[in-house]
């Protein structure tokens, strides 16, 4: 047998390219291994003088599913999924969505949830460990993730002023200010209470994105709790975050059946879900109704954040991950259908008192031109037939319709800060309403802001460096970070910045993301290795279902939603809504040139990571790189789907001594005993013999061997055989 030798091997992040390398002729395999401490253990272990910390886990398996429905279920339930089924055929766009659900959203879920169980690492750390090519998948999650965590706390920032206004009786929102003459603003006037007091008190919205205005302090002090909170719920990870999701995810579901209750009992709540839910099969013949589905389903999983594999680490290596996802994701889909029917009832009924506001300003306009009598209430539609256009013109007539009521439902910050407010204040008791419906979307948005920088957070805490630091400090440098750079959003352009983020920053780079994620586990890592991986931990064998819309129609989707993302956004000309404070009214205006700049930017930097380091480990020209587990063999990580990478040699074994998967997934770790000396001679020399087999040494010599309790740990040596 060759003589073992010691070798100070270069940390380069490329120990695993030599794996595969046959005998070079001399006898010898030149493999090099590098072996890292385990990291296992629950949110109660402590940290060790000399040993690496060990990795957290959830106390229970409510806090768990309780974290990754905070996390799934958002804003995007709520102001998100009602319009674009108001837009795509209603009750008719449940079935793309459902399709594009079962397709879509489900595979990629399992494989992310999956792949973080079975590694118990973050994303930075997975995707290194399947191949150090692709460390640029887990940087590339982790830049877009903050993006999407700059702005995301914004929107908890708008959600705090509007819940501190809604202690205020009657409501700020419920009336136009007067002037200095003693009648509404001109401006309040033309368009809507509401309305004014989103673009002109909230915001104080400015003309357009080049003339931002100064800060707004009221936004900034909003944005400064806002972080606040966030730090000292994420501070200590999940031992922090964990608790506060009691409230976070099952408070909206309190609030929801509330206003369920009190919609339906409302004047108008039936014509709402008509129109709401009323199929227009046609609809599915536009592709665009498909892709909206497709993108819905992506987005409302928050799927390539990192976050869900973080979530996933979490986990104890035998937790059944699949049957989390069905719950989850059935979950998922019946809060936001369950959503829509609470968001169209109220909205039939200011949809309702609108028309009659509307019908009665008509009255008033017929009676005083002698059109209609004074009491007949009856031939008001007669009378309004009898007039042409330009009657209705010179009359200055509404058109009093519920459906043109109820199409000018809108999505977003319009649905919850302008929309939906209007409605509140029609009801009874409207602030009491307001501090529910603004408590409901806080607990929405700090439930998802916790997923997106427990995902980030997870992604630092991979790398060696950082691993050192006490997480406070880290999460407190981060929330200051992000804190310091979101006072762009503080600015009268504030809600303009917000939407560029939104189209730009978390949407291309999330697929190119998830779309390299399906392509890493399936064709690299193999789908046949997750495949025994899922069947090691969960007892169960995912079948075709998984294995085709893992192979081929989840990677086709996503290149479809890719490539019309790219198409849409070449084609159209990007625009944003300002605010004309003359007319009181939004006016489409295009990006300029430097925005642009900066959109470009953001998607080149959520996206270049990937290609850059592929390059740079490829062609080892990487001299300085991050110990953020770089490949490496770990001693109880190895299961049957890297054990041939280990040993090519031991194929005619029987299995039971081919199972080197350790206690993590129920294998057999070898110790000493397992070998006897006659069985040692008898047996050709291997790799695995060699690093288990007791040997007789000098001071000088070292020993490798599998340790026989959990508890130890050892550094990383490199050794040359």
């Amino acid at each position: 047998m060759a003589a073992t030798k010691i070798i100070d091997a270069p940390r380069n992040g490329h120990e695993m390219a030599p794996l595969n390398t046959r005998a070079r002729g001399d006898g010898t395999h030149g493999v090099t291994i590098v072996l890292t401490a385990p990291q296992r253990n629950s949110v109660q272990s402590v940290d060790i003088p000399g040993n690496e910390p060990e990795r957290a886990a959830w106390s229970g398996k409510m806090q768990f599913f309780l974290s990754i429905i905070g996390y799934s279920v958002g804003l995007g339930n709520i102001w998100r999924f009602p319009y674009l089924c108001q837009q795509n055929g209603g009750g008719a766009f449940l079935i793309p969505f459902m399709v594009m659900l079962i397709l879509e959203g489900i595979p990629l879920f399992l494989i992310e949830l999956g792949m973080g169980q079975r590694m118990r690492l973050g994303a930075l750390g997975v995707w290194n460990t399947i191949h150090p090519w692709l460390g640029g998948i887990g940087i590339s999650s982790c830049i877009v993730t903050l993006f999407v965590a700059l702005y995301y706390n914004v929107i908890i920032t708008w959600v705090f002023f509007y819940l501190f206004n809604s202690f205020r009786y009657p409501l700020p929102w419920s009336s136009c200010p007067l002037n200095g003459t003693g009648f509404e603003l001109e401006e309040c006037a033309k368009s809507s209470e509401t309305t004014y007091f989103w673009y002109r008190t909230t915001l104080d919205a400015a003309p357009s994105m080049d003339e931002p205005g100064g800060l707004k302090w009221w936004i900034v002090l909003c944005l400064m709790l806002s972080w606040t909170i966030v730090f000292f719920i994420v501070m200590k990870g999940i031992q922090s975050s964990g608790k506060v999701v009691y409230f976070t995810s099952l408070f909206p579901y309190i609030v929801l059946t509330i206003f369920f209750i009190r919609g339906i009992t409302l004047r108008g709540a039936g014509a709402g879900l008509m129109h709401m839910y009323t199929p227009k099969v046609e609809k599915l013949l536009e592709p665009t109704v498909w892709l909206d589905a497709a993108t819905q389903v992506f987005y409302s999983f928050g799927l390539a954040f990192g976050s869900l594999i973080a979530f996933g680490s979490y986990n104890t290596p035998k937790n059944n991950c699949v049957r989390d996802v069905l719950l989850v994701s059935v979950c998922n889909a019946v809060t936001a259908i369950y959503a829509s029917v609470v968001i169209f009832a109220i909205l039939g009924f200011k949809a309702t008192v609108n028309v009659d506001r509307c019908v009665a300003s008509n009255t008033d306009i017929l009676v005083k031109n002698k059109l209609l009598g004074l009491n007949d209430t009856q031939g008001y539609e007669q009378a309004m037939s009898l007039l042409n256009g330009t009657e209705l013109t010179r009359l200055q007539l509404s058109e009093c319709s519920l459906a043109h009521e109820l199409d000018n439902a809108a999505e977003g910050t319009g649905l919850a800060f302008i929309v939906f407010t209007q409605a509140i204040v029609e009801l009874p008791g409207a602030p009491f309403w307001a501090v529910l419906f603004f408590t409901m979307l806080l607990s929405l948005g700090l439930g998802s802001q916790i997923g997106i920088l427990e995902g980030m957070l997870c992604t630092l805490f991979d790398i060696d460096i950082i691993k050192r630091v006490k997480k406070q400090h880290v999460t407190g440098v981060v929330c200051l970070f992000c804190f310091i750079v979101g006072f762009i959003f503080c600015t009268g352009a504030g809600e303009y910045w917000l939407k560029m983020f939104d189209s730009f920053a978390g949407t291309i780079g999330l697929v190119v993301v998830a779309l390299m994620e399906m392509i890493a586990v399936i064709f690299i890592y193999g789908h046949e290795r997750f495949t025994e991986d899922i069947f090691q931990m969960t007892g169960y064998r995912p079948g075709r279902y998984w294995q085709w819309t893992w192979r081929y129609i989840g990677p086709v989707i996503m290149v479809c939603i890719l490539v019309s993302s790219v198409v849409f956004m070449v084609i159209r000309n990007p625009t944003y809504g300002a605010w004309n404070a003359d007319l009181g009214m939004i006016e489409q205006k295009s990006y300029p040139n430097w925005v642009m700049g900066i959109a470009l930017s953001m998607i080149l930097a959520g996206v270049l990571p990937m290609p850059i380091v592929f390059l740079m480990r490829s062609f080892q020209c990487l001299k300085v790189d991050l110990d953020i587990h770089q490949g490496s063999i770990r001693r109880n990580e190895t299961t049957a789907s890297t054990k041939e990478m280990i040993d090519n040699d031991d194929d005619d074994d029987e299995d039971d001594e081919n199972d080197f998967s350790g206690p993590a997934l129920g294998g057999h770790v070898k110790t000493q005993s397992d070998f006897s000396d006659d069985e040692e001679e008898d047996k050709p020399m291997t790799m695995r013999m060699m690093m288990m087999r007791p040997t007789t040494t000098t001071k000088t010599s070292n020993v490798l061997n599998v340790p026989t309790s959990r508890k130890n740990n050892y550094k990383k040596d490199a050794y040359d055989v």
